[in-house]
């Protein structure tokens, strides 16, 4: 058996105390490189630990809030690094957490919602390449149950306005698979594939 372990969890194993020595000397003699931007310790090791061929992908959590006919949708700041001035659904990116707590910590992060995981109910998934050579992505758009509140901007440097538009009326700037994702519900349909080649 073979495995993977990062240098701090060295002192957990159990192994030959001149093992453990040489191990250390290695790893205080090279240090790991610093996890790029955006990604954590532990997704650093996970990137070392793949398999030839494996690819490792984003997973975004989505929010499918619908009501009286109208979805909800917030409008991205201009200054945004990704989708500026563009309406999308309530959405984050899952860090060591599962998805249905990360999209419960976003809705209350940034909309100021309280939802139940238990309240959540996975509705569409998307497996996607946003733009060529990005990494691929996942984007799983839940409906949630929840009571009459509204949302409210509470991330601005994130997104300045949350408004909600009829189902067939939506504005024309929408990110391209919220779109797709409120499409395919709509059509009753569960996965969406975008930018593959075929």
């Amino acid at each position: 058996m073979l495995a993977w372990f990062p240098p701090e969890q060295l002192t957990h194993l159990t192994m030959l105390p001149s093992t453990r020595a040489l191990l250390e000397t290695h790893a205080a003699a090279r240090p790991a490189p610093a996890p790029a931007a955006g990604r954590s310790a532990k997704t650093a090791t996970a990137v070392v630990g793949a398999s030839g061929g494996t690819e490792l992908h984003i997973v975004g959590v989505h929010l499918h809030l619908e009501r009286d006919g109208k979805v909800l949708l917030g409008l991205r700041h201009p200054d945004s690094a990704y989708a500026g001035d563009t309406w999308h659904a309530l959405a984050g990116h899952c860090a060591y957490e599962a998805a249905t707590d990360c999209l419960v910590r976003e809705a209350r992060e940034e909309a100021g919602l309280v939802l139940d995981p238990a309240d959540l109910d996975l509705v569409h998934t998307v497996h996607m390449i946003d733009k060529p050579g990005g990494p691929p992505r996942i984007g799983l758009f839940f409906r949630a149950r929840y009571g009459e509140s509204e949302p409210e901007v509470r991330e601005p440097d994130k997104c300045v306005a949350w408004e909600w538009f009829g189902v067939k009326d939506l504005p024309e700037r929408v990110v391209p698979y919220t779109r797709a994702a409120i499409e395919g519900i709509r059509a009753g349909r569960t996965y969406t594939e975008l930018g593959w080649r075929r």
